[in-house]
């Protein structure tokens, strides 16, 4: 999504209503000529920095009607800031405009930071984190992440991935298959113990703080949901990828903080890494059909660089399980089939 300067109000109405908002806030003495873009994100949100007359900076969020609602990041803005880990306050809001005005985490994503050096501290700190959000979990607070959802998220994949991205109509042999394994992964997922769930929880959504690191961003679409989730997210992530063994071993240390303090991960470490394995394998078919659809459908292309490695991650934890291993012999069929358009997979 392109982003505007504060010059470009003319031709953008919501940046127009946003300058006049962000003037009506007065506690924090902004110096509205100082706003400038921030990011901007996979959704129709995007973020903007503005200096206030105190030295300090502050992040503005821009998240349009009806396409988005800041009611649910507000909400978990305070379910996860009780449990004590770093995430933006919210200091000013128009929920019928969808503006908010947030505190600045900085803008040194884990992303920017990681390489073998720094990349031991900084994911047993998002362990940390991790562990000290799923020991404050309660039921009823955070919407269900239920059999109905998972199997919505996991159908992105034949609708995005295999009708528009591959180009294929599979058989009704090759649809059973995959509905086989949609069966092995709910079931999997289902039986996990119940925890709150950032569903987002990595490199892009993690800020480097002096103070309390991580800094977590982007936690509306939290749910209550499968233990292993977040764990998956964070060590299997779509955007930066680690040797087998570094992953095995920050995975012990997450399950041997979760048992100290508590939480009912799968006591037996083989059952645990399954269960961490089959989440995941459902959370990388899912973005396979997201980054296709935002590829095809809204016409952003920088995922497609990102769908080599989400494939790769795919196939080595299908090939690892009898039971799954009916989804490589699947993706060797499709992929033989599928036309060749300037790009293998």
């Amino acid at each position: 999504m392109s982003l505007h300067t504060a010059s470009d109000s003319s031709s953008d109405p919501r940046l127009a209503a946003l300058q006049k908002w962000l003037a009506s806030v007065t506690a924090y003495e902004l110096q509205l000529s100082s706003l400038r873009p921030a990011s901007s994100d996979a959704s129709f949100r995007r973020y903007f920095r503005i200096d206030g007359a105190d030295g300090n900076s502050y992040i503005v969020m821009d998240a349009p009607p009806p396409q988005e609602d800041v009611s649910p990041f507000i909400h978990v803005a305070e379910v996860f800031g009780a449990t004590g880990v770093s995430v933006p306050s919210i200091l000013a809001q128009d929920i019928d405009q969808g503006f908010l005005l947030l505190s600045d985490l900085g803008s040194t994503t884990y992303l920017q930071l990681l390489n073998p050096d720094t990349a031991h501290k900084l994911y047993i700190d998002a362990i940390d984190a991790l562990v000290q959000i799923q020991v404050h979990s309660t039921p009823a607070v955070l919407p269900e992440y239920d059999r109905a959802l998972l199997l919505r998220e996991l159908m992105l994949f034949p609708e995005w991935y295999i009708g528009k991205h591959l180009g294929l109509t599979m058989t009704e042999k090759q649809t059973a298959t995959l509905n086989k394994i949609f069966d092995a992964l709910l079931s999997n997922n289902l039986a996990q113990a119940q925890v709150y769930v950032h569903r987002d929880y990595h490199s892009r959504n993690l800020m480097v703080l002096q103070n309390g690191n991580p800094g977590i961003l982007d936690f509306q679409d939290a749910v209550y949901g499968p233990i292993t989730y977040d764990l998956a997210s964070l060590l299997r992530d779509a955007y930066i990828q680690w040797d087998e063994e570094v992953v095995l071993d920050w995975a012990i240390r997450y399950w041997e903080r979760a048992k100290r303090a508590g939480l009912p991960v799968n006591p037996d470490i083989d059952s645990f890494y399954r269960d961490f394995e089959y989440m995941g394998l459902q959370r990388h078919l899912k973005v396979l059909g997201i980054f296709a659809r935002l590829y095809h459908r809204d016409g952003k292309d920088a995922y497609v660089k990102d769908l080599p490695l989400v494939m790769e991650y795919t196939r080595k934890a299908a090939h690892r399980y009898k039971e799954l291993a009916p989804l490589v012999r699947l993706l060797d069929e499709l992929e033989d089939k599928a036309p060749q358009v300037g790009y293998t997979f």
